[in-house]
């Protein structure tokens, strides 16, 4: 069995390669053109780094649903199933991830966060109106580079219509995340339908998208989506714990910032249930105010709720099943890498 060590350095190996073609490819899909200004705003975040996970999990799907070595065919002209014509995956690769930063920036906005990726946010660096429009605009343009694929036509149509779903369920899961704030009675089954809405669905469209562009069958794409769903949730999940017992050095935020900011978690709301005032955990709703100890005390109440290590089970569960469902992909060496990477979102996520 491989070490959580030996998974991590395999993980990072192949996301470091497929990251520095993708930040290659960013500036030839979303050149900075007229009006400077606007587009400067929109590269902005997305010069200023990232893992990569999203574009990582497409380009490794592609290879496994092809039977191809890694890295070894040009993604800017990869092989179709079936004899079809070669699709630039890399255009597909940097569409997804425009669509990350595009909802990265309006999160920013609407929590008037001042830092992202270790710098200020764009409605800090810029100003709101620009902020806006540069989201706007990542959103409009993760479409056009879809369509430069080279996929067949009724494939691309698919893709799009896999994008713009994707969309939608971002923005109902933003929403339902804001309005569970108000809320003392979320269930874990609707918990767990936001951060499916918020954060899976663009994991599940990621894995799916090589399906449908490449010409696989339907039952291929239906699997690869649930394998994006189930470790996109599981690395939600897994966030939320990283977030109380992570220090805040390596974190890059206070830790336990959720707790004090009201946001519901599967911990808390798990916790509610057995009774525990989540309300009353901690004194202050200032993150820059609330103290180690507190958050200290926060956990070992929560720890001893078993509330903790019930999002763990839940988040290695959802993994599990994620792999599961790969099972119908060629025996290969991408597979395995899709596999490692769900037990790496959910080892060391953040």
């Amino acid at each position: 069995m491989t070490s959580p060590e030996a998974r991590e350095e395999a993980v990072l190996e192949a996301v470091r390669q497929r990251r520095e073609q993708v930040n290659d490819a960013i500036p030839e899909e979303l050149p900075i053109q007229r009006p400077e200004r606007l587009y400067e705003a929109s590269r902005y975040l997305l010069d200023a780094g990232g893992k990569r996970l999203r574009p990582t999990v497409l380009l490794t799907t592609g290879e496994a649903l092809t039977d191809t070595e890694p890295l070894s065919a040009e993604y800017r002209s990869f092989p179709s199933l079936n004899g079809g014509s070669p699709v630039d995956m890399m255009a597909a690769a940097v569409s997804v991830e425009v669509i990350q930063s595009f909802t990265l920036i309006h999160d920013d906005i609407m929590d008037d966060d001042d830092l992202r990726r270790g710098v200020p946010a764009v409605h800090k660096a810029y100003d709101l109106e620009t902020a806006i429009l540069a989201g706007d605009t990542l959103y409009s343009k993760a479409f056009e580079i879809m369509l430069e694929t080279g996929a067949e036509s009724d494939r691309i149509v698919d893709a799009l219509s896999v994008l713009a779903t994707t969309c939608t369920d971002i923005c109902e899961g933003q929403s339902l995340d804001v309005t569970f704030e108000q809320r003392a009675d979320v269930s874990p089954d609707e918990y767990l339908e936001m951060v499916e809405q918020k954060t899976a669905v663009l994991y599940a469209a990621s894995a799916c998208l090589p399906a449908i562009l490449l010409g696989a069958d339907d039952e291929t794409i239906d699997e690869l989506y649930g394998y994006g769903l189930d470790i996109g949730r599981a690395f939600q999940i897994q966030d939320d714990v990283l977030d109380l017992t992570v220090p805040s050095e390596e974190l890059g935020k206070q830790r336990g910032s959720d707790l004090v900011e009201n946001k519901q978690t599967l911990i808390t709301v798990h916790a509610r249930e057995q009774g525990v005032d989540i309300d009353g955990l901690v004194d202050t709703d200032d993150v820059d105010a609330v103290t180690e100890a507190e958050i200290d005390e926060a956990v070992a109440e929560l720890e001893a709720a078993g509330s903790i290590a019930y999002a763990n089970e839940t988040a290695q569960e959802l993994v599990e099943q994620g792999k599961a469902r790969l099972e119908m992909l060629p025996d290969n060496e991408a597979r395995d890498l899709l596999c490692q990477l769900a037990d790496y979102l959910i080892e060391r996520g953040y």
